[in-house]
């Protein structure tokens, strides 16, 4: 339930009214806008009479949420949320590159990568410590020590690390880690969604291979509900019947979610194509559809990568997008 408060209402009046809802068990969230204060309730708003909500003075208007996900929905907030890493910000009119490798494998490549991307514009870093494999031969991740050297990688660059987790028992782990991602396989691992909703860290939340936007939208909630409202939504190619792309990459789910919903939306055309020259027109084609940003892998010698070579860029070749990007960023911002 949304209710809209009217310009006149003193602080005192609002206040008072949370405190009555409060004690009913609803949990209160408020948006502010430049001319309207939005008070969100989240709960069994069933029990709420809503006609003697709306007949109080201090309230312009009341609106029921039919949609199941409340703190993603747009109307819970109007405006777009803008989450800050450490001083990297994403949404709200900032477009953001995260690059890197898809795993994390010596000292020498993460820092060559890192120190190239960042010359390049990259304001994140992403490495693979821990990697969910289909099978269990493959190369696994180095785990903790590969978040030790996305933490080396870090103080030579200043780059902000991302990173993903696939399971709650590693999460100390992560406390140095920036940005912690949940993969797409992990979307609706709600044991897993819910520890990370107790953190007071950005989450970049993957959509899952065959996930409905709904679907998405409420595991964004599961992470909310509990406290972190500091959410990237990420699509990252559903799975389709088509077998010349990796997965299909769902471009009309950004114009989509940004519809329905005020947190920041990327898009990883790596993961999305699993082909490295389709890389440059799907994020060229994100950009145009309103991304927030985009997240691409690149490695220093693709061939020798151990995972995911095969659809990662090299340096030069990232290099080159780089430039593309800011050009096509500025000329979005013109229209």
């Amino acid at each position: 339930m949304i209710i809209i408060m009217k310009n006149t209402a003193s602080q005192e009046q609002i206040d008072a009214l949370k405190k009555e809802f409060e004690t009913m068990g609803m949990k209160i969230h408020f948006s502010q806008g430049m001319n309207t204060t939005l008070m969100g309730l989240v709960g069994d708003t069933t029990r709420i009479d809503i006609d003697k909500v709306a007949s109080l003075d201090i309230v312009e208007e009341v609106k029921r949420i039919q949609e199941p996900y409340k703190k993603a929905n747009r109307k819970f907030h109007p405006q777009d949320t803008v989450v800050d890493v450490n001083g990297v910000k994403i949404g709200g009119g900032n477009f953001q590159v995260i690059a890197g490798p898809c795993s994390v494998e010596t000292p020498e490549q993460i820092c060559e990568v890192a120190n190239s991307v960042k010359a390049s514009g990259a304001g994140l870093l992403r490495g693979g410590a821990f990697k969910p494999r289909t099978s269990p031969y493959a190369f696994q991740g180095l785990k903790g020590e590969g978040i030790r050297l996305l933490l080396e990688a870090k103080k030579c660059t200043g780059l902000p690390i991302v990173t993903e987790i696939m399971s709650y028992e590693d999460i100390d782990l992560f406390e140095d880690v920036d940005v912690i991602q949940i993969g797409a396989r992990n979307m609706q691992n709600f044991e897993l969604l819910k520890r990370v909703g107790r953190l007071n860290k950005p989450i970049l939340l993957k959509r899952g291979l065959s996930s409905t936007i709904e679907e998405f939208l409420m595991s964004a909630e599961y992470i909310m509900a509990e406290g972190n409202e500091n959410v990237i939504l990420c699509e990252r190619g559903i799975r389709t019947f088509e077998t010349k792309t990796r997965n299909t990459l769902d471009l009309s789910a950004v114009p989509l979610l940004k519809k329905l919903s005020h947190l920041p939306v990327i898009i990883d055309p790596s993961h999305a194509t699993g082909i490295p020259w389709m890389v440059e027109p799907m994020t060229l084609a994100a950009i145009a559809a309103g991304a927030d940003g985009v997240m691409i892998e690149v490695h220093n010698d693709p061939p020798k990568a151990l995972c995911d070579g095969a659809q990662s860029l090299r340096l030069n070749q990232f290099a080159d997008l780089m430039k593309k990007v800011e050009k096509t960023t500025a000329f979005f911002k013109t229209l």
